[in-house]
Order: C-alpha cells, then sequence, then structure tokens
C-alpha cells in the first residue's frame, strides 16, 4: 500500500503515463467531471514526484508540465524536483527537468541558484544537445546572478567548431546581454566575429542569421551605437543570398540610415537592385518598408517601391493585398501622390470580404483626411458605415470622431457641419459609439459658442424621435442631447418642444442616470420659459431677456457678444416672442410638468427623486402666483415686484452662466502650500473644529433685503440688517481666530495684513463688483483667438486651454539597461573599453568577490587581464591607471549610471563611418 511519504512499488509500476492523462482528460466532458478526473490526477502526480526512482519522477514532472501548459496549474511545488532532474545521467530525465524549469522558473524561484552548477557543467558537455539544452534553458530564465556566472562559459561556446552549439550561443547572448550588460565587453567582439563568417564549413548559413537576427534586436533599441558595424552589415547586403538574413539586415538599415545621410546613399542602390530582381514577396515589401520609411528622400527608389506597392494592391492574395495596403500607408506622410494614384483600390478595399484589408484602406483613407477634404471623406464613409456590418461599422465611426476630434478639432472648419454629422452618426442602426458621441457633442457646445443654435437643433431633433428611446446603444447620446437643449434653451425656436420631448412617457425606458439628466433639462427650460414670459409681461424697457429667436437672419458677434438683425426684422420677433410666451402657453407647461413628473416624486432613485421635487416646487410655485394673479387682474399687480418673480430670475441666472472646458490636469496644477500636511482622512477635523461653535441662522434668504420691499416691513428689515452685519462681524472675528489656531489646514494668504482683514465678509457689496470685473476679464482672457481667422470662410474661436486638453501620455523612458549596453558596444568597438571598464563597474561587485573569481579563473587571454581588472576594483591597476583609483571609489554608490561618461559623450557621427562610405 502507498504510503504518504512516497509512491509504493505497485504505485510505480502501475503509474499512468502522459498518454494516459491525455486519453483522461478527453474521455471526460468540459465540466465537473473534467475538473474532478484533473483533480485526482494531480493528487497522484503529488505522490509520484516525490519518488526516489528518477523514471517515475520524470513521468510525473511529463504530466506536471502538460497541466501547466494546457490549464495553467501552479506547479512551484515541483521546482527542486526539477533541478535533481536536470543532474540525471538520462538525456530524457535531463530533457523533461529542463523544460520544467523553462516552462515554470521566474526570477523568484527559490531553488534557481541551485541550478547554476548544473548548467555550468552542461554548458562544458561533450554532448551538443546537452549544451544545447542547458543553452535554451537559460535564455528563458536567466537573470542577473547566472547572467554573471556563466558569461565565461557561453563565452568560450561562441567560437566553437559545432555549429549547432555556435549559433545557440550567440542566441543566448541577447538574453544575457538585457540581464547583465557587462558581458557585452567580454562576448562583443566575438560576436562581431562570428558576424564576419559568411558561409563555412557545414554552415548553410544558419550561424549567419541567428547573429545578424540577435544584432537587429540589439540595434533596434539603440542604434547610434552600431554605426561602426556598417561595412559588415553592407557587405552581407551585398553577398548574402538568404532572404531572412537580409530582412534583418534591411531592418538594421531602416534604423542606422536615419542616423547617417552617408549611409543612405550607399545602400539604396543596392535595395533597388534587390526590388528589381527578387521574387520573395517577403523580401521585396522589407525592401519596400526600408525605402519609404528611412530613404524617402530619394524620388528613384520611393518610384520603384510605389510600382511594387501597386503590384501588391492588384494580386489577388488577400495577403498581398494587405501587404500592398500598409506600404501605401508608409508611404501617405511624405508622398500622398503614390496614395493618389491608387485612390480607386483604397476605395474598393472597403468594401473587401476580409475584414484586415478593410481596416488598413480605413486607414490609409483616415490618414489623408485634412480641412479641406473632410467633409467629402466623412460623407463617403458614412455611405459606407451604412452597409457595412455592425463590427467595420462602429470601426468606421471611430476613426472619424478620432480624427476629426484631435488636436482639439483642428480640421472642422465648419462646427454647424460637424454637429449635424454627429446627429447623423447616432441615426446609423449600428451605431455604439455613444459615449464619444455624447462627450463631443458637449466637448464643442462650450469650446465654440457660435454652434450653439446648430447643436440645439440637433439636440431637438433627437430628442423628439421617439423610437431612438428603445435603442439602448444610444442612451448616453440622448444624455448630451438633452443637456445641451436644456443649457442652450435660450438658442431654441420652440422651447415648449422641448418640454414635451424631455416629458414623453417613453422616457420610462431610460435608465435613471439619463432619466436624471433629462428631469434636469426639464428644469433649465422651465425657468427659462417663466423668465422669459415675466420679462415680456413687465415689458422690453426694463430689463431685457435672455431669449433668442434664431432666423436665417440672425448673426451671432463673439466679440460683442450680442445678435445684431434690421430694425424691421427686430420689431417682427419681439410680437413673435410676445405671441410664444403667453399666459395660456405657461399655463400648458405648468400642468404638463405637474402631471408628467408627480408619479415621479417618490421614486426609489435618489437623483430622480431629488430632481423631480425641485423641478415640481418651482412648478407649483409659479402656478399659484399666476392663478392668484388672474383673480385679481383689478389690483395690476407688477409681476417683476413679486417674490416669485425674484426666485424665478435669480434661478435662470444661476443656470445662464456658461460651463467652459476644464484641463484634464488642472486640480495637478495647483500647488501644495509649504507646511500643508494632508491626511489620509478628515477625522481629526473633528476634534480640531469641536470648540469652535459658529452662529446659527434662523432664517435663509435668497436674496438681499432691499429686493423684497413691502409695506410695514421696513423696520424688519433694518433689523435684519443689523442682525446680518452683526453675525457677519462675529463669523470673521471667529474665522480669524481659528486660522491663528490651527493655520496649518488654511491656504497661505498673499497679503500680508492681519488674518482678519484677509478674509472678508461673504457677499460683501464692495467686493462684488469687483469679483465681477475680474471673472469677465478671466473669461476675455481665455477666448483670445489662436488664429488668425480665414476672411473668406471664418472658423469660429474654439476654446483651448494652453495644455491639458488631453490626458497627459508617459513619455517612455529608456531602459537603464539598454543605455549599459550601448555604452559597452561603443567603449568595445571604439577601444575605449580597457580605460571605461573600471569606472563603469566599480559600484555594481561589491559583496560578489566569490562569484567573481570563479569568473576570473575561466578567463583566458587579453579578456582575463581586462577582467582581472574590474574584479579587484582598481586594487592591482597597472601604474597609468592610478589616477582614476579615487574617481572609481566615488563614483561607486552611482553604480551603472556613471557608466562610460566618456563612451556615450564620443562623437560617433563622423569617425566611425568607414572610408567605403566617403
Amino acid at each position: 500500500m502507498s504510503g504518504t511519504g512516497g509512491p509504493s512499488l505497485m504505485d510505480s509500476l502501475f503509474q499512468r503515463t502522459l498518454d494516459d492523462l491525455i486519453k483522461g482528460i478527453r474521455l471526460h466532458l468540459p465540466g465537473p467531471a473534467q475538473s474532478t478526473f484533473i483533480s485526482k490526477s494531480l493528487d497522484e502526480i503529488r505522490r509520484e514526484i516525490t519518488s526516489t526512482d528518477l523514471h517515475t519522477k520524470s513521468t510525473a514532472l511529463q504530466k506536471l508540465t502538460y497541466l501547466h501548459s494546457l490549464h495553467h496549474f501552479d506547479i512551484s511545488f515541483a521546482a527542486f524536483h526539477a533541478v535533481e532532474l536536470t543532474s540525471s545521467p538520462s538525456f530524457l530525465h535531463k530533457k523533461t527537468g529542463y523544460l520544467a524549469a523553462s516552462l515554470s522558473f521566474r526570477p523568484s524561484t527559490d531553488v534557481l541558484l541551485l541550478l547554476t552548477n548544473q548548467l555550468r557543467k552542461d554548458l562544458s558537455s561533450t554532448n551538443q544537445h546537452e549544451v544545447s539544452l542547458a543553452l535554451e534553458c537559460l535564455s528563458v530564465i536567466c537573470t542577473l546572478d547566472l547572467a554573471r556566472d556563466l558569461t565565461p562559459d557561453i563565452f568560450n561556446l561562441l567560437m566553437s567548431s559545432k555549429i549547432f552549439v555556435r549559433k545557440k550561443a550567440v542566441a543566448c547572448l541577447l538574453k544575457v546581454f538585457s540581464q547583465y550588460p557587462d558581458a557585452v565587453r567580454v562576448c562583443f567582439k566575438r560576436l562581431v566575429e562570428n558576424l564576419e563568417t559568411v558561409g563555412g564549413a557545414g554552415d548553410n548559413g544558419t550561424m549567419l542569421a541567428a547573429t545578424v537576427g540577435v544584432f537587429c534586436e540589439l540595434a533596434r533599441k539603440e542604434p547610434r551605437a552600431y554605426l561602426p558595424l556598417a561595412p559588415e552589415f553592407y557587405k552581407i547586403l551585398v553577398e548574402s543570398r538568404n532572404n531572412w538574413v537580409l530582412i534583418k539586415v534591411l531592418k538594421i538599415f531602416a534604423q542606422l540610415g536615419r542616423l547617417e545621410p552617408r549611409l543612405a546613399k550607399k545602400v539604396v542602390e543596392p535595395i533597388c537592385e534587390l526590388m528589381k530582381r527578387s521574387e520573395a514577396k517577403s523580401l521585396v515589401f522589407e525592401c519596400v518598408r526600408t525605402v519609404v520609411s528611412s530613404f524617402y528622400e530619394y524620388e528613384f527608389a520611393v518610384k520603384l517601391a510605389v510600382e511594387k506597392i501597386r503590384e501588391f494592391l492588384l494580386d489577388s492574395d488577400l495577403n498581398l493585398r494587405y501587404l500592398g495596403l500598409q506600404g501605401l500607408l508608409l508611404v501617405a506622410p511624405h508622398h500622398l501622390w503614390a496614395v493618389v494614384e491608387n485612390k480607386e483600390v483604397v476605395i474598393k478595399s472597403l468594401s473587401d470580404v476580409d475584414r484586415n484589408i478593410k481596416l488598413e484602406a480605413l486607414r490609409l483613407v483616415m490618414s489623408m483626411v485634412c480641412d479641406d477634404n473632410v467633409v467629402e471623406i466623412c460623407r463617403v464613409l458614412v455611405g459606407y458605415a451604412l452597409k457595412s456590418d455592425p463590427e467595420f461599422c462602429n470601426e468606421i465611426l471611430r476613426s472619424m470622431l478620432s480624427t476629426c476630434s484631435k488636436n482639439v478639432y483642428e480640421i472642422i472648419i465648419d462646427f454647424d457641419w460637424y454637429v449635424s454629422l454627429l446627429g447623423e452618426m447616432a441615426r446609423i442602426p449600428h451605431c455604439q459609439n455613444g459615449e464619444e458621441i455624447e462627450y463631443q457633442l458637449i466637448d464643442i457646445g462650450m469650446r465654440v459658442k457660435d454652434v450653439r443654435p446648430e447643436l440645439v437643433r440637433v439636440g431637438r431633433d433627437l430628442l423628439i424621435d421617439p423610437a431612438l428611446l428603445g435603442n439602448p446603444f444610444i442612451h448616453r447620446i440622448l444624455s448630451a442631447a438633452a443637456w445641451v437643449s436644456g443649457e442652450y434653451v435660450k438658442f431654441s425656436r420652440n422651447p415648449f418642444e422641448i418640454m414635451e420631448a424631455l416629458l414623453q412617457p417613453r422616457t420610462n425606458l431610460l435608465p435613471p442616470s439619463i432619466r436624471s439628466v433629462y428631469i434636469h433639462s426639464a428644469f433649465k427650460v422651465l425657468s427659462f420659459c417663466l423668465h422669459s414670459y415675466l420679462s415680456f409681461e413687465k415689458g422690453a424697457s426694463s430689463s431685457p431677456p435672455n431669449f433668442v429667436d434664431i432666423e436665417p437672419g440672425f448673426t451671432y458677434s463673439e466679440s460683442e457678444q450680442e445678435f445684431t438683425e434690421t430694425d424691421q426684422a427686430t420689431s417682427s420677433s419681439a410680437l413673435h416672442k410676445r405671441d410664444t410666451f403667453t399666459q395660456e402657453s405657461i399655463a400648458n407647461v405648468l400642468t404638463l410638468v405637474i402631471t408628467s413628473l408627480t408619479p415621479l416624486a417618490e421614486s426609489h432613485d435618489v437623483e430622480i427623486q431629488e430632481r423631480v421635487r425641485n423641478v415640481l416646487g418651482l412648478a407649483r410655485l409659479a402656478q399659484q402666483e399666476i392663478s392668484c394673479h388672474n383673480d385679481q387682474k383689478e389690483k395690476m399687480v407688477d409681476k417683476a415686484d413679486l417674490k416669485t418673480s425674484i426666485i424665478i430670475r435669480l434661478i435662470n441666472d444661476a443656470l445662464s452662466e456658461d460651463f467652459g472646458p476644464i484641463s484634464f490636469s488642472a486640480q495637478e496644477r495647483v500647488p501644495v502650500p509649504d507646511g500643508l500636511v494632508l491626511e489620509e482622512n478628515l477625522s481629526k477635523l473633528d476634534s480640531i473644529c469641536a470648540d469652535v461653535q459658529l452662529p446659527i441662522s434662523e432664517s435663509f434668504s435668497l436674496v438681499k433685503p432691499i429686493f423684497l420691499p413691502a409695506d410695514g416691513d421696513s423696520i424688519s428689515n433694518q433689523q435684519n440688517e443689523e442682525e446680518s452685519e452683526t453675525s457677519a462681524a462675529e463669523s470673521t472675528s471667529l474665522l480669524a481666530e481659528h486660522r491663528k489656531r490651527h493655520g496649518l489646514f488654511y491656504l497661505p494668504s498673499d497679503h500680508s495684513k492681519d488674518a482678519s482683514s484677509s478674509f472678508p465678509p461673504a457677499n460683501d457689496p464692495k467686493q462684488r463688483d469687483n469679483d465681477v470685473d475680474d471673472l469677465v476679464k478671466l473669461t476675455e482672457e481665455s477666448l483670445v483667438l489662436k488664429r488668425k481667422p480665414n476672411l473668406s470662410r471664418p472658423r469660429p474661436v474654439v476654446v483651448k486651454l494652453d495644455e491639458g486638453d488631453r490626458l497627459p501620455i508617459a513619455v517612455k523612458k529608456t531602459d537603464e539597461n539598454d543605455d549599459l549596453i550601448s555604452g559597452a558596444v561603443r567603449d568595445v568597438l571604439l577601444g575605449n573599453e580597457a580605460s571605461s571598464h573600471s569606472n563603469n563597474l566599480s559600484g555594481r561587485r561589491k559583496g560578489k568577490s566569490h562569484s567573481k573569481d570563479k569568473v576570473e579563473n575561466s578567463e583566458t587571454g587579453s579578456s582575463s587581464k581586462r577582467r582581472s581588472k574590474h574584479r579587484n576594483h582598481g586594487k592591482n591597476v597597472e601604474e597609468n591607471e592610478n589616477g582614476e583609483k579615487g574617481k572609481q571609489k566615488s563614483g561607486g554608490k552611482h553604480k551603472s549610471r556613471r557608466r562610460a561618461d566618456g563612451g556615450v559623450d564620443v562623437a560617433v557621427e563622423k569617425p566611425v563611418i568607414p572610408d567605403f562610405l566617403l
């Protein structure tokens, strides 16, 4: 019987193999049955893997590796057993152990360092397959410690007589360099020597392919350091017949050509020759990509590349047509004529059966959009969106929205057209971009004042269509339509029509968050209608209303903030306004509001309930006053002097304030005052403010006492004024005392006066006018034109912020190891490694003398001499380097940041280019 310590002999004899496990999993359908079988299998594996028999352990690890690869089970508990199998003399057991280590080991694996000696042993093996296993595993699990300890062994393998081993050692160097940049100084020269081997005994091009592949990856991160190797790459470009090697070399030249014009002049002709004679489509496309991305200044090369692109576009193979569209996308920024020549093919590709081709064609079309053709291109794309499948339809709409809104609508001249386009997008059956359309409708309304009349018209058309309420994908668009219709209701032709659309019965199909916006917009429309009605009743001489009737004859002046029209049209418009806001129409609106919203007053959604009660409170108050004056017409009471009229005017004035765009980084720009300590919560403020008793006001008024004159109330008004002044003085003194006691929680004042004078009472009449003037100045400054308008077709003012109209983009920082690698490469290629090697690594080697000595003993020749200087940290440095000891010690704490300051500053542009380029 099997015990808990390990499997019995019978378990080992009848152990299920990996094939049995796979068959068992396939016999059980996915679900509980399969999960149960896998759980039982894992229990068996846990017992089997503790066996002392290596064959049993190997079979268990095979099954565990399979489950980890396909079902992602954690096999960290078997890490030590994997290390144990790697030391087995059997190649099959060793292979299983290395495979499990490659798949499951992480830098945090505890037993990772136990693998170091076994890797070193297998790297020195005479069996090339064991060496291959060790190199493949190291290239996956390599860490700083493993790379540092095994660099000498890989260095020896770079000159192995066995091509099979040498190419894998070269490929492994890429991982070693990334983990341990100092290995560049040891292995880079031999890596270059392998680059110079074009063909050899037993080499079918794989050795060169591996070496060029490593250089391609290294040059992609920091190409400037590899300019001195241009002659070797040029030789390969001219002599090699391996297409994959040539593709890698072309990628390298695409990077180097941007740094050295003379190099581009030298290699552009061989690249053109490759394009002409090669029949390999992959190589031809790489030549095209290299020319159009890096050598686009050579007209003859670009024309040849465009011809090849044309061949790709007309080919029947879908893959080649896709590559042709990609080539056009690359050539478009510098040679737009190439796209114009093939525009028919591009437009037809929008209807292709292959989705990838359609997406590439769409990207190509959007790359051509400018302010001159945006209207025409968007018209064509809307037509394609209507007849496309839902997925591609939304991709078209997403591309249009992204391109048109780029750089704060930089390419949009006619915003009336663009707002109409947004409304048209909302009506496309498959539209699922409601969130972006919602954002742009509101954003344009806040930034572009001239477009608000058209924006209200578009919003009204969306709101009155009851069919749109049943489409959940455009609920966000309807929310924006309701918001702009309420916020800019003064530009509406018929506010009563908007009110009916906002309160129609089918709005119960909307989610609560959207319906609350509808109700709040209804509050704005009601406030505007009541204020306009009261203003007209009082007469045009007292105070002009905010209502503006938009007709074709009107023109809006951004600078003067007013509408102008002929006198005759003005008089007729005034008569139309009087006819619109009649007592009967206002009574009907109030009845509609009360009838529609009363059932919602007890809604379970707090947002809806709060907004409904606000609207109903205003409606009932206005309805009561209007009905009261119907009974007392003979008294001819002036409505503007009534309390209700004052409240309505205050509400309308508050709702009439314009919203403006706010920078995403506005909060981040507020500096934290010196000495201010921000707590994680504000619980301490309760104890701080516990001893402060603020005066409690027994009454609340929306207006100043002077706004509500009434007979017999003058004495009470004077008393209220005296009480308010006393209360203000008490509040000011308490605030000053509290500021002195708890100044940590206050922002610092710019005034040098006493604290009591720095905080005047709220709503101080002396300060009020100054505050208004300051706000006017700030508004004028924020609306300054950023560009000169075109006199033939003026572009409306678009409010832009100085910065922060978009979320800040994190700048991609260069990896520190990449800098170390490029610096070491410069030192090796320019012959500076002897002097900079010690300075580079003096601070990184402390505390690791035991591993350094092992590496020292493994190295030979000049490399041994150079490494010994480094390992001893300058103690055994030659006499001519004694002067650098002090610098080495002082710079050790900065580690690699002080590496090769001289190497980085070396001017490589002219000296590194060989004579063959001159």
